[in-house]
């Protein structure tokens, strides 16, 4: 991407001070119209098109130019708009994505919607953008051309292969794309295009910050610099007069309800606003609000507020030393909780086994790294408070935002947006009671958008590790007994800490029968950054310990390690490690099956490679999941309420909130062949507090198995009611034709007008409301019972080379084999498993928060366009009868074999196992200079 001219905003640092914040008219056009503008001429261009001209397809996800997502063309060049002076674009001619479609969708942005190219759609614009100039000079550009255009915009969701392969396909698209959507009864098991895909290519979505009310007051967080600080506040009132425009200062004294919240009610101890000192750097202490204008250059150096700095811990072995403080002072020892899980006699398993491997792995944190910063706004609406603002849980929202705010839940209305991705962090509240708080005491709209440091600095992280365990097998190749152990580091405050620790143990053998077992996790809090749930909730980390082991004890056994997997893992009748008998829908032998020639074919390849190379070897590795799909012994319910309306229009509640996995689509296909009508007859109501019931939160792989359960409930029960209305069989057919519900069974036909009859209170004529919580039971003391009701399984090869005089890793393939029960839309199950890979991908080779280093997308690295390899996914279909049409959940299963199978291959490439994640240049080549010194060592003897 080509940069911005001399101009660029990282130059405002040097300028005089108040340089270019006089206004000036500015004229140019975009997109194809004349418009004039009067704004400083150092404003950013990004921030002209947003506020000034409306045009939100332009997103802002860094203000650095590090994200790409506020590309635009100028004069034909691609270029961050975030970077670009105002001054800079006079006499210019600006295309955004809203000026592709002219009319229609264009060739490119049809190609993104067959190809399912568009997630969460947060970096689609820029994308689309970007693509459009490349075609225009090079109409079949080959996968490097595109990789090198598309290169300085970074996608979270995808994985980018449908991105490349879409802007490849593009000259093949008819800008008519066809978007007729399957017939009754053929819904499921097919590909429509998403029914919420073409506002991502048009620009049309709208997502937390892109709908501020013109005449809302912006927000500012005041955060503590400190990992652990007492605080006092200086002349808040005397601050606020010297600062013409600024409404207001607010602080926890400010707030009217139970200053606390937390996703898991018996464990919620956050803070909405620090009270008298800050457990975290990044705590939000204070807020200020005033008008636009006079906040967007607003220095918050001089606020008055006064720190002392107190001592701190960030790793949870000093937390647990001997007289450490303690951060909460009724969690002894600093210990959140503990899972806990034994079957049968590990030690003694152990004891008698033919081959034992014992190792240590540690993880670090993982940031969420969405591309879309938390954003927005709050209003009063009578006495009602409405939050409209991107999330993963609006019920969750609702009760915490009331209880802070110290209103009654059906007082607090939240009004989800579009998200740009969440992956788990914004299962938590962020922003919520912070401009609800605002907008509650001045009766104002208020509206906040995170900086990308800001949200970095303060939302929630994958929990770093440090693990232990230690695996035997008899003599014929199958496992006797596993011991696990894991210390988290959750943190300040509890967020997802409890799921983590009691889902790990459940899940550390891996999908393998473990008859001799203890595992234990615990969540220890240090001062360190907030660890949350992010995509697997602690099993990817459990399954690099298990699988590594795995490789080893194969070595071992002398016996390939993929035979070893297939020897050991789990079958319909087997029993978990918590005891529980899967009857059927295991699907983890046909996964690893189905990868038997890919692994012949990916070994032999690498002995040939490695046979006539020295300097680079090439390795591949095998790794394994199993995940339950919903809560850990908890209940797990959703509802969904589908109705037909007089005008012959099905209308769907569909809370489940869609944050790029497809749930829109998915649920409303499952619903949809339940019921027997239609697709295109469907209306979406999503998720809103106020109209649609709750679905539970997007999170843990739930949605397609547990809402896709209540959605299949409800349309059998809406099928139901009709039928019977109608005095037919169930065999009878259904057809909506206008405003007329025609109903035919045999030679018979019925012809029902809608308008005729009576509406209930939402306006429907006929209607069902159905609930699905999975069946499970508790875990005793020991972990025993039945924590899952539906399993999801698969299995990954990781082919790579490695440098060793380097220690770099070029990935050349994976092959990810999952079965998903049944695909209810295939193209969305492989976009999920290309997303999950490259997340994984960065897990292993990169990424690693380091809190007051890596707060930017500069600094913290995840996998770029030319970073994700080819990738081949089979689609596995194994039934589970307690799933939808037999359908299990996939989000963060394909997220959890990639970087144990990346790890091992390294180190089939090269001897060394890296034990601490993730596996930079610097590890390995660390690890092959101590393995060839101890190879010296031993040539010298």
């Amino acid at each position: 991407m080509s940069q911005v001219r001399s101009e660029a905003i990282e130059a405002l640092p040097d300028l005089v001070p108040g340089f270019g914040l006089e206004r000036a008219d500015i004229a140019f056009a975009v997109n194809g119209a004349a418009v004039s503008v009067n704004v400083p001429p150092l404003r950013r261009l990004s921030q002209v098109l947003r506020d000034e001209l409306q045009l939100t397809g332009t997103k802002v996800g860094c203000d650095a130019g590090d994200c790409g997502a506020c590309t635009v063309l100028v004069d034909g060049d691609a270029v961050c708009a975030c970077l670009m002076p105002a001054a800079s674009a006079a006499g210019t001619s600006v295309t955004t994505v809203e000026g592709l479609a002219n009319g229609r969708l264009s060739a490119l942005q049809g190609s993104f919607l067959a190809h399912g190219a568009a997630q969460c759609g947060i970096c689609t614009p820029a994308l689309l953008v970007a693509g459009t100039a490349l075609l225009e000079t090079k109409p079949n550009p080959t996968e490097v051309e595109v990789q090198d255009a598309l290169g300085g915009i970074l996608c979270r969701c995808t994985g980018y292969r449908k991105i490349i392969a879409a802007v490849m396909d593009a000259s093949l698209q008819v800008s008519s794309l066809d978007l007729r959507l399957p017939q009754s009864g053929n819904a499921v098991g097919a590909s429509p295009v998403r029914l919420d895909g073409v506002p991502k290519v048009t620009g049309g979505e709208k997502f937390g910050g892109d709908s501020f009310p013109t005449d809302a007051m912006a927000v500012l967080v005041v955060r503590s610099p400190h990992y652990h600080a007492s605080f006092a506040f200086g002349d808040l009132d005397g601050w606020v007069k010297k600062h013409p425009g600024i409404v207001g200062v607010f602080t926890a004294a400010d707030i009217p309800g139970k200053n606390c919240f937390g996703v898991i009610g018996p464990f919620a101890d956050q803070p909405a606003l620090a009270e008298g000192f800050a457990r975290l750097r990044g705590e939000a202490v204070a807020l200020v609000a005033g008008e636009r204008e006079a906040m967007l250059d607003l220095d918050l150096s001089d606020f008055p507020v006064r720190w002392t700095e107190l001592p701190h811990f960030l790793q949870p072995g000093d937390a647990q030393a001997e007289g450490a403080a303690l951060i909460h002072a009724n969690r002894p020892d600093n210990l959140l909780t503990k899972g806990f899980v034994e079957r049968g006699d590990p030690e003694a398993a152990l004891a008698g086994a033919a081959f034992t491997a014992t190792g240590a792995i540690d993880t670090s944190y993982v940031e969420h790294a969405y591309i879309e910063p938390e954003a927005g706004h709050a209003y009063m609406d009578g006495d009602t408070l409405v939050v409209v603002a991107c999330t993963q849980a609006p019920y969750m929202d609702r009760d915490d935002t009331a209880k802070v705010l110290g209103l009654a839940v059906d007082k607090v209305r939240i009004v989800p947006t579009a998200t740009g991705g969440g992956f788990g962090s914004k299962l938590d509240v962020s922003l919520q009671p912070l401009i609800g708080l605002v907008a509650l005491k001045t009766g104002r709209p208020a509206a906040l958008a995170y900086t990308r440091n800001e949200s970095m600095m303060s939302t929630t992280k994958r929990h770093p590790s440090e693990m232990k365990a230690t695996i035997g097998v008899d003599a014929e190749g199958r496992v006797t007994g596993m011991v696990f152990t894991g210390d988290f580091n959750t943190g300040a405050y509890a967020s997802w800490g409890p799921t983590v620790a009691n889902r790990v143990p459940v899940h550390a053998s891996g999908p393998y029968a473990t008859p001799n077992y203890r595992a234990e996790g615990r969540a220890i809090h240090t001062n360190g950054p907030i660890s949350g749930a992010f995509r697997g909730f602690g099993v990817p980390q459990a399954t690099i310990m298990q699988e590594t082991l795995y490789d080893e004890l194969a070595g071992k056994l002398n016996m390939d390690r993929l035979d070893f997997r297939l020897k050991n893992c789990l079958r319909n009748g087997a029993e978990t490690v918590t005891g529980q008998r899967l009857e059927s829908g295991v699907g983890i032998f046909e996964c690893l099956d189905a990868l038997r020639p890919h692994w012949a074919r990916a070994t032999a390849d690498a002995d040939t490679f490695n046979s006539s190379n020295t300097s680079k070897k090439r390795g591949v590795g095998i790794a394994s999941c199993w995940y339950g799909c919903g809560n850990t012994s908890l209940p797990n319910p959703s509802t969904i309420r589908v109705g037909i309306a007089p005008a012959g229009e099905v209308i769907l509640h569909q809370g489940a909130v869609d944050i790029g996995q497809g749930s829109n689509t998915v649920i409303t296909q499952i619903c949809a062949d339940a019921l027997g009508l239609p697709l295109d007859r469907f209306r979406l109501k999503s998720a809103d507090t106020a109209i649609s019931p709750d679905a539970g939160k997007t999170s843990a792989s739930r949605q397609t198995f547990v809402t896709g359960k209540a959605a299949e409930k409800a349309g059998c029960a809406l099928r139901e009611k009709i039928l019977r209305f109608a005095n037919v069989s169930e065999n009878a057919a259904l057809q909506l034709d206008g405003a007329a519900l025609v109903i035919r069974e045999g030679e018979a036909t019925r012809r029902i007008d809608l308008a005729a009859l009576d509406v209930d209170a939402d306006g429907f004529v006929f209607r069902a409301e159905e609930t699905y919580d999975p069946p499970t039971l508790p875990l005793d003391a020991k972990g025993q019972g039945k924590p899952y009701a539906v399993y999801g399984y698969g299995a990954q090869i990781a082919e790579l080379e490695v440098d060793l005089k380097l220690g770099t890793v070029k990935l050349l393939k994976i092959t990810a084999a999952h079965d998903v029960g049944k695909a209810i839309n295939p193209l969305l199950v492989e976009g999920q498993i290309e997303g999950g890979i490259a997340q994984g991908i960065g897990m292993a080779l990169m990424e690693e928060y380091i809190p007051g280093r890596t707060e930017n997308l500069h600094d913290y690295l995840i996998p770029t366009i030319g970073d994700v390899p080819p990738i081949e996914h089979i689609l596995i279909e194994v039934p589970d009868p307690e799933g939808p049409f037999g359908a299990k959940g996939l989000g963060e299963h394909v997220l959890i074999p990639t970087a144990p199978a990346i790890l091992n291959a390294i180190r089939h490439a090269t001897g060394v196992l890296i034990t601490k994640v993730p596996a930079t240049p610097t590890r390995i080549r660390a690890g092959i200079r101590a393995k060839d010194g101890i190879r010296e060592k031993e040539a010298g003897r």
